[in-house]
C-alpha cells in the first residue's frame, strides 16, 4: 500500500535514516515504512552521490538495525543529540 506523507514528515524520514542510532525499525514504528520503502524513498529524494553515500553507511551498521545492537541500548538517538529550545 502506498504511503502519502507531507514534506515535514518526509523530511523527518530522511533525517532518521541520515542519522547513525537511529534504527529502521523506529521509521517503521513512526511512519509505518519498512527498510525497503525507506530505501525507495532515499534513493527518490537523494541526489544519486548523496544516495551511494547513505547506502555505504547504513549497510551493515549495527546502530541501523535494533535486532543488531546490544542488549541495553534502548533510545534511537544520542541524549545530546536534540537539544531544548527556548
Amino acid at each position: 500500500m502506498p504511503h502519502s506523507f507531507n514534506e515535514e514528515q518526509l523530511s523527518r524520514i530522511i533525517e532518521m535514516a541520515w542519522e547513525d542510532r537511529t534504527p529502521f525499525e523506529a521509521i517503521h514504528q513512526n511512519f509505518g515504512l519498512t527498510e525497503s520503502e525507506v530505501i525507495r524513498i532515499m534513493r527518490r529524494e537523494l541526489k544519486a552521490a548523496s544516495f551511494r553515500r547513505w547506502r555505504q553507511r547504513v549497510s551493515g551498521r549495527v546502530t541501523k538495525h535494533a535486532m543488531l545492537r546490544p542488549d541495553g541500548i534502548l533510545r534511537a538517538y544520542c541524549p545530546t543529540q536534540y537539544k531544548q529550545q527556548n
